[in-house]
């Protein structure tokens, strides 16, 4: 059967596959809960910061939103990206579950709209209808910082919604992923009252609470946003292209292990459903490792691993 990636785009004539109607009030509650997301971390930052200038930043704070970054990145990484977006390997129930729930508490949208945009994203990459390419605005340098802007962080303020009833459908009829998906406000909250009452628990104090909850919470949310969001609009701009020249896709070494071997983005563009995006040896993939560590304990199988013919088209 075919999947949703193979099937042909539609044609001019037809209306738009990526628009969704939605009423006036529940637009309006979208764009302010993306509005909370995108700017409350900088908010944050830049009201605590004053008011903490002088004191010694917390080891503990920091180790804590380190190990955070790292479970809520491989949770968008390996969960909402490779494995619920593109099917890259099957896995055990109970790692599905932990998967969904870690990449939720990322606080980068529900699931299914997660996986609905970027589905989205594959089928019209950088054509007509790919929600945040970079080259839809020219080729003179205000337009490129247009498009990069866009990418970047504009696309997530645009009227332009994507169907997860279209591009998300399997997600929607998975009782797990749809339960999972449509509490995602509460993870988000999860998200950040779980360091908050960490540091409260840990420091006996409320300014021991709100320090946690800034560098564990709002800090580590935002860095693990720009993260995600360079992909869309770095490794569409700058890099290589080694796999693939079918869109402006790249790869871009620099950002490979903070991304979580996210940046290899051009292999990943000529082939989706890979689980490895950094297919040659010197090319590091810290989420494929993990993916072949689950394989290995026998949590996923069905991994799909880059073929050799896969990696004979690959120039570096």
């Amino acid at each position: 059967m075919a999947t949703l990636l193979e099937t042909p785009r539609p044609s001019s004539s037809s209306r738009a596959p990526s628009e969704t109607k939605q009423s006036l009030p529940a637009a309006i509650a979208m764009k302010a809960v993306t509005g909370f997301l995108v700017l409350s971390p900088a908010v944050g930052l830049a009201v605590a910061l004053p008011l903490m200038w002088g004191n010694v930043v917390h080891l503990t704070d920091i180790v804590i939103g380190g190990v955070l970054f790292l479970i809520t990145g491989f949770g968008v990484s390996i969960g909402y990206h490779r494995l619920f977006t593109h099917r890259s390997f099957v896995p055990k129930r109970w790692l599905k579950i932990v998967l969904a729930t870690i990449g939720s508490l990322a606080m980068e949208g529900s699931l299914s709209g997660w996986v609905a945009a970027h589905r989205r994203h594959h089928v019209f990459s950088d054509a007509p209808g790919d929600p945040h390419s970079p080259h839809a605005y020219g080729s003179g340098v205000s337009a490129q910082l247009h498009g990069f802007a866009h990418a970047h962080i504009g696309w997530l303020f645009t009227a332009d919604l994507t169907s997860a009833e279209l591009y998300a459908p399997d997600l929607l009829r998975d009782s797990d992923t749809a339960f999972i998906s449509r509490f995602f406000p509460v993870f988000a909250v999860i998200s950040l009252a779980g360091p908050f009452f960490l540091g409260w628990g840990i420091s006996g104090t409320i300014g021991g609470a709100l320090s946690m909850l800034l560098w564990a919470g709002l800090v580590r949310m935002m860095l693990l946003h720009h993260v995600t969001w360079s992909v869309n609009s770095i490794c569409h701009m700058f890099g290589k292209q080694p796999a693939s020249e079918k869109d402006h896709s790249t790869n871009f070494a620099p950002l490979a292990i903070l991304s979580f071997g996210e940046s290899w983005h051009n292999f990943h563009h000529a082939h989706p459903a890979c689980a490895r995006h950094g297919a040659m040896p010197h090319q590091i993939d810290p989420s494929a490792a993990i993916i072949r560590v689950f394989e290995r304990f026998g949590w996923v199988t069905k991994v799909r691993w880059p073929t050799a013919a896969q990696l004979s088209n690959c120039t570096a």
